[in-house]
C-alpha cells in the first residue's frame, strides 16, 4: 500500500518537492484556507510545530479554495499572509484541490487511508487534519474543528513510536 512518502507537491514557492523527504518525521497534513472561521487555526499548528519541530514533526499546509472561495489568493500572497498574520516557519505548499476530479494524488490516498464520519472520503470543509506517522502512514484524520493542541497526545505517541 503506497505511504504519503511516494507522493510529490508543488512548494509555494514553486518547486517540486518529493515527500519522500519527510521520512522518518511525524507529520499533521492540514488543508488550509486564509479567510476561513478556522484561519486561527494557524496558530495552534505553529505551536505545534515549535514545540515539536526539533523531535521530528512537522506540520505541511495545503491551501485549497474550495470550500467557500476562502482562498482565493496566489501563493505569494498566502505565503505573506501565513508569514506576517501567524508566524507560520512549517512548510507550505502550492493551491491544491481535495476534492472532485482534480483532487491531489496525495489527498485521494489521505482520504482513503483514513476515512471520515460513516466511512465518507471527502473533505468536508477546511483545516482537515491528518496526522501521519514516521513511515508515511496515515494514522488518524480530525474534523475542522478540532482544535490543533488537542492533537498534541496523538503526536506524542507517535514520535515516541
Amino acid at each position: 500500500m503506497p505511504t504519503l512518502h511516494d507522493y510529490s507537491a508543488t512548494t509555494i514557492d514553486g518547486k517540486d518537492q518529493s515527500l519522500s523527504d519527510y521520512k522518518g518525521k511525524v507529520l499533521l497534513v492540514v488543508n488550509v484556507a486564509s479567510a476561513c472561521g478556522f484561519t486561527p487555526h494557524y496558530t495552534g499548528m505553529e505551536a505545534l510545530q515549535k514545540k515539536y519541530g526539533g523531535r521530528g514533526f512537522a506540520v505541511l499546509g495545503f491551501p485549497c479554495n474550495q470550500f467557500g472561495a476562502q482562498e482565493p489568493g496566489e501563493e505569494a500572497e498566502i505565503a505573506r499572509f501565513c508569514e506576517t498574520t501567524y508566524g507560520v516557519t512549517f512548510p507550505m505548499f502550492a493551491k491544491i484541490d481535495v476534492n472532485g476530479d482534480h483532487t491531489h494524488p496525495l489527498y485521494q490516498h489521505l482520504k482513503a487511508s483514513a476515512p471520515g464520519l460513516l466511512g465518507t472520503e471527502a473533505i468536508k470543509w477546511n483545516f482537515t487534519k491528518f496526522l501521519v506517522g514516521k513511515d508515511g502512514a496515515t494514522i488518524r484524520r480530525y474534523a475542522p474543528n478540532v482544535d490543533p493542541g488537542d492533537i498534541a497526545g496523538d503526536i506524542e505517541e507517535a514520535l515516541g513510536a
